[in-house]
């Protein structure tokens, strides 16, 4: 997916890596990561306003194999990145945003203004990625694949060879694009798709930390306890009480402003 910010800002952070952008940047994310994010309204207190947009691999593809070779960089990097924001691209996005205004002809311009902006993404900074979105059969595509495994069992204990089968890959192909394209190991990947899980459950209802632990998959509480506090800086307890108070304390704030 893509995501544009119209107003406000955005601090996305995956293991150590932390990325932040504006209305002057946009993201692109090629695979499904545990992101954790935190938004903020405009410096002029309007409202973080942000539209995202699914990327279509078959559109992508037929307008990659319309344009004419480009000459890229062999670099790879981690499956998500920010970009700066063009004139052209800008101009795209706002005639798209535009067609809100006459619903009648979404169905005839909507296409055609995605399709200009694809071609424009395709231009610029991140057109091999994009590319590699659009070629189910490369690398990128393997690693989905493994991703939907882990998603889907993320509950389980890890199999490689499980995630070899899904992928289509050896042993250590899949280590090798796995930690290039997420920034993480399977194993790393797994543990944090259950913290943030967890955290979620904890946040949702009275659960006890032991039974969330063994819920996402944790064979051992006080592991989870440890491993919780490692990557929230906080027990769990003391994680979402300070969560639940910082919700509380905005909600009346906002009441008190109206």
């Amino acid at each position: 997916m893509i995501c544009f910010i119209l107003q406000g800002s955005k601090s996305v952070s995956i293991n150590d890596n932390l990325l932040s952008y504006g209305s002057e940047q946009y993201l692109i994310s090629a695979l499904d990561l545990p992101l954790i994010g935190q938004i903020f309204d405009a410096e002029d207190g309007q409202p973080y306003v942000a539209v995202s947009l699914v990327l279509d691999p078959a559109i992508l593809a037929e307008l990659a194999a319309n344009m004419p070779p480009i000459r890229e960089s062999s670099q790879t990097g981690i499956g998500i990145t920010i970009n700066p924001m063009t004139a052209s691209l800008r101009d795209t996005l706002l005639r798209l945003l535009s067609l809100l205004d006459t619903p009648a002809d979404i169905p005839v311009l909507g296409p055609m203004v995605e399709r200009e902006l694809l071609y424009r993404l395709l231009l610029g900074p991140q057109g091999r990625l994009l590319r590699q979105i659009a070629q189910p059969d490369g690398a990128l595509g393997s690693i989905r694949r493994a991703v939907a495994w882990i998603r889907d069992n993320y509950d389980t204990r890890l199999r490689i060879e499980a995630l070899c089968d899904a992928s289509g890959m050896s042993r250590a192909s899949l280590h090798r694009h796995f930690l290039s394209m997420t920034g993480l190991s399977p194993i790393q990947y797994q543990k944090l798709l259950r913290l943030q899980e967890a955290r979620q459950l904890l946040l949702a209802g009275e659960h006890r930390a032991s039974d969330v632990a063994f819920a996402v998959g944790y064979e051992s509480a006080s592991q989870f306890s440890r491993e919780y506090l490692r990557q929230f800086g906080a027990s769990p307890a003391r994680d979402v009480r300070a969560i639940r108070q910082a919700i509380t304390g905005e909600a009346a704030q906002n009441e008190f402003k109206a």
